[in-house]
């Protein structure tokens, strides 16, 4: 039978289908059984029992597909998620009317029970695992009932458009860590000022004067030449960028494993980190958007 694959699909006779249940044939056969019996003994008793349930399976078979007429589907933005876990798929469900006994799955996954659905809008989250990393698709979601004898299934298929980003599993494991200094601009403590004219001294840049200053760090040549009273300004020891790169010696699925799992650990304890991939690079810097940021580059390294 076709897929369908769109943001949205509206339920009708021409993307419905319907087949009898287990169920529904051993009903059908029950009532093609007492027409035989009814017919052999010459009673009018089983004849209209079997006359009943015949009637009971023509009008379910009208019945069933009511239950999803009219019905809209759709799918909202996927969060991202890490490959081998449970990622939800968020999915808007509107019912022009209450919708008994509808049942979801979503690819592979489970056939979850989604019960009676009064008139509106539903947003439904169903879950799914990604076998591996990048841009995703969970799959075709089948929704189906049987309602309201249970003698007929009804369903169907329908793929979303929107795909899900999938970031590599987690895993412990060795990844390749630098660092290299990065200058920035700073006063001194006052115990590590060091006296004009001594051993390795480097000043920076100069500013006015100021009383707090002290003596140490004003700028002798430049008053003695009758320019006026500055200070100098020196350079703090250059702090250390931490970025983190894929272990060479490994498998790259690997490596990005290891990696992604040292950015959430990372993450975790509030520090700072960049990101070099063959590709790209990513500065040092911290937060939710920091992780996100580099772990979507894993996701997409090639």
């Amino acid at each position: 039978m076709p897929t369908r694959r769109g943001p949205s699909l509206r339920l009708g006779l021409r993307n419905l289908y319907m087949v009898p249940t287990r169920f529904g044939f051993l009903w059908l056969g029950a009532s093609l059984l007492l027409q035989v019996v009814a017919v052999q003994m010459q009673r009018n008793g089983p004849l209209l029992l079997s006359f009943l349930l015949l009637g009971l399976f023509l009008l379910t078979m009208h019945l069933t597909p009511l239950n999803l007429r009219g019905v809209e589907l759709a799918s909202g933005t996927p969060a991202a998620g890490h490959a081998g876990t449970a990622l939800a798929y968020p999915l808007r469900l509107h019912c022009p009317g209450r919708c008994e006994g509808l049942e979801l799955q979503l690819g592979k996954g489970p056939l979850q029970r989604l019960g009676p659905l009064e008139k509106g809008e539903h947003r439904l989250a169903p879950v799914w695992t990604a076998g591996q990393r990048g841009w995703q698709s969970p799959g075709p979601v089948r929704l189906q009932t049987t309602a309201p004898l249970g003698l007929f299934v009804c369903w169907t298929r329908w793929e979303p458009a929107a795909p899900q980003l999938v970031y590599p599993a987690q895993r412990a494991g060795p990844v390749r860590e630098t660092s290299r200094p990065r200058a920035s601009r700073s006063e001194p403590a006052a115990g590590s000022r060091r006296a004009e004219g001594a051993e390795g001294d480097e000043w920076h840049d100069l500013r006015p004067h100021r009383p707090e200053d002290g003596s140490t760090r004003l700028a002798w040549k430049l008053v003695a030449q009758g320019r006026g009273r500055y200070s100098k300004s020196f350079l703090a020891p250059a702090a250390a960028e931490r970025l983190l790169a894929p272990d060479p010696a490994l498998p790259l699925e690997t490596a990005l494993e290891h990696l992604s799992e040292r950015i959430g650990r990372l993450h975790g304890l509030g520090e700072t980190y960049g990101l070099q991939l063959p590709d790209q690079e990513i500065p040092p810097a911290a937060g939710a958007a920091q992780r996100d940021r580099c772990l979507a580059a894993l996701a997409l390294t090639r």
